[in-house]
């Protein structure tokens, strides 16, 4: 009988295109999950800090002002959905070491930077994003990333 069940790659990205949903940004909806032996441990989406105000209602300041993606990330009032997601885990006291970031981008070098520290060992990713030095920081240290689709 064959299994027409999808891969786990599979399954686990069509779940980051839901979390991306509740995305508040008014650039780019993102979502982020973290798996560790076919579980999901965390999820995130990119928009404001808990009790701050959303993009959605107050606009967009790197809009306002021009800034291209991928630029000045600090000028943003949103958390990057991978952030999100390690955050979200670290608030639980659950550990993401030795686990997989399954996202719906790229990530930027920031959120690569907290991946790597955080102790993850895989990231697929399906759309792409504007930052070089994020993908060379992850082959450095070693992490397996994989463009999916």
């Amino acid at each position: 009988m064959k299994d027409n069940r999808p891969s786990w790659d599979e399954y686990f990205m069509e779940i980051v295109d839901l979390i991306k949903t509740r995305s508040t940004c008014l650039r780019r909806q993102v979502g982020a999950l973290i798996v560790k032996d076919k579980r999901i441990l965390a999820t995130g989406y990119n928009g404001a800090p808990m009790d701050c105000k959303h993009c959605s209602e107050v606009g967009c300041l790197r809009d306002q002002l021009n800034i291209p993606s991928g630029q000045r990330h600090e000028l943003c009032r949103g958390i990057h959905a991978e952030q999100n997601a390690l955050v979200q885990a670290a608030y639980s006291g659950i550990s993401v070491k030795d686990g997989t970031l399954y996202v719906t981008n790229q990530p930027c070098v920031l959120c690569a930077k907290m991946a790597i520290n955080a102790g993850i060992k895989k990231i697929v990713f399906s759309g792409e994003y504007p930052d070089e030095l994020a993908m060379e920081l992850l082959k450095e240290a070693g992490i397996r990333v994989v463009k999916f689709k």
